[in-house]
């Protein structure tokens, strides 16, 4: 996935020149990485019911488990890109494999909720070290613009490929070793990936790397934790509540305090003078839409299907697979039509697919025929599909080199902002709600999926229907 680099400055060093199968090999082992940050994004939804029971706990804590990973993991792409050209991409790549690790284990042993969702978040912190650091690591490895168009395609496909195969790999760990092994799974790949690192990867680093802009970072945390954090707890404490009413005061007031040492900082953690293009603001919008709209159709289906129709996990991670199956296959393909025509014609039908999914489950009730669940999971898969290649395009085009790294990293933690507040979304819908009444409380979420089409369309009308460039 090309939106996750983080690296800001045209000036790097190059390796000696490697083989092919070594660039190659470079390529699978950061992909694995890669994976493994995507599929931990989504594995844990499908488990939630059974955290829930393991743990004693409801869904409004388990919203949480999810999103104090995707939180920290947004708020800390950009820093970790840069800490990673400064000190060298190779080192912060295998720190964040040993956070990453460790933090699993954390997980697999938590014995309350408030440890779990400590150990996402440290797991989020690992993960920030890894997809925008690697993705650094194959582009310096490969000089060749085509050979490296072509390894950036695989990888925006393990993308895709990981987000989908969440539900399914969580839903069969879980039927055969419960909840933790969802968390466990982790480690041997992760020593895996370190032994193949020391083998394989070679260090690489910025002539010139950004300063750090701590302020900054800062304030982005605290917006994201303040912004997602009233959305999870807004049902409980009321929305009219003085908790909530100090809320709407520091948000305003962090983003206000955000914007102001952003212009005046020389290197700033944010270049907010990109979201001065259209398309570029358009292509943010429609990135955490993408997300949104992806992260309520998981959670919609784990708590439909296990608590009101009592399936397993495992049933209702494999009645996901027509989703996996649409993001993957149409992932490549949109690659393409970019490429061909430009990114407009991807952005329409991204649209038009997302729509037609959500729009086919505004209805939704208990005894929901299958052949509906799986064609409406089918068509947002595919527009989950079509959909990043060109706004990735989107976002970076007509930019130059030294501000393009910028651009692809706002719209990945854009990614990441849209998977924690369609939680947020999603959860708050059906908070508190008895099974039996999930499926009339979720049609407002399948509404929300229908209007994320709505962002693509407005980027596909900002952009030129024109190839994309090499």
């Amino acid at each position: 996935m090309t939106t996750t680099t983080t690296t800001t400055t045209p000036l790097v060093t190059v390796p000696p020149a490697l083989s092919a199968r070594r660039r190659w090999t470079v390529l699978a082992v950061c992909a694995l990485s890669m994976f493994l940050v995507g599929v931990d994004t989504t594995i844990v939804n499908v488990g939630l019911p059974d955290i829930g029971r393991g743990l004693g706990v409801g869904t409004h804590g388990l919203q949480w488990t999810v999103d104090a990973y995707t939180l920290v993991l947004a708020s800390l792409l950009m820093v970790s890109g840069a800490l990673a050209d400064r000190f060298g991409r190779r080192r912060v790549f295998r720190s964040g494999l040993v956070i990453f690790g460790l933090a699993s284990l954390a997980c697999a042993f938590a014995p309350s909720l408030g440890v779990l969702v400590a150990a996402r978040a440290v797991q989020g912190i690992g993960a920030s070290m890894l997809s925008p650091v690697a993705l650094a690591i194959v582009v310096n490895a490969m000089p060749d613009a085509r050979e490296r168009a072509r390894a950036i395609g695989v990888w925006a496909a393990v993308f895709g490929l990981s987000m989908a195969a969440g539900p399914v790999t969580g839903g069969a760990l879980i039927a055969s070793f419960g909840w933790r092994s969802v968390f466990w799974i982790n480690v041997p790949v992760v020593v895996a990936a370190l032994v193949l690192v020391a083998v394989f990867v070679p260090e690489s680093r910025a002539e010139r790397a950004r300063k750090l802009d701590l302020p900054g970072q800062l304030l982005l945390t605290a917006a994201l934790f303040l912004g997602v954090g009233l959305l999870i707890e807004g049902p409980r404490i009321g929305w009219a509540s003085p908790a909530a009413l100090t809320c709407y005061v520091l948000m305003v007031l962090v983003a206000v305090a955000f914007v102001r040492i952003e212009r005046r900082t020389p290197e700033p953690l944010m270049d907010l003078g990109l979201f001065r293009r259209p398309a570029f603001t358009a292509a943010v919008l429609g990135a955490v839409s993408v997300f949104v709209a992806l992260s309520i159709t998981l959670l919609l289906t784990t708590l439909y299907l296990q608590q009101a129709r009592g399936w397993t996990p495992l049933a209702s991670g494999v009645a996901t697979l027509p989703m996996a199956l649409g993001a993957t296959l149409c992932a490549p393909w949109s690659g393409t039509l970019v490429g061909r025509w430009g990114p407009r014609i991807p952005l329409l039908v991204a649209g038009g697919f997302t729509a037609a999914g959500g729009l086919c489950l505004v209805n939704l009730d208990q005894n929901t025929h299958l052949p509906l669940l799986l064609t409406a999971f089918l068509l947002i898969g595919v527009g989950f599909g079509f959909a990043n290649a060109p706004l990735t395009n989107t976002a970076v085009s007509g930019l130059p080199r030294s501000q393009a790294g910028v651009a692809g990293a706002i719209t990945s933690t854009a990614r990441q902002v849209g998977s924690a507040v369609g939680i947020a979304l999603a959860g708050g819908l059906v908070v508190g709600v008895a099974p039996t009444g999930l499926a009339e409380a979720s049609r407002t979420g399948w509404l929300l999926v229908a209007a994320c089409a709505l962002p693509l369309f407005a980027a596909a009308l900002t952009t030129r229907s024109t190839p994309a460039q090499t």
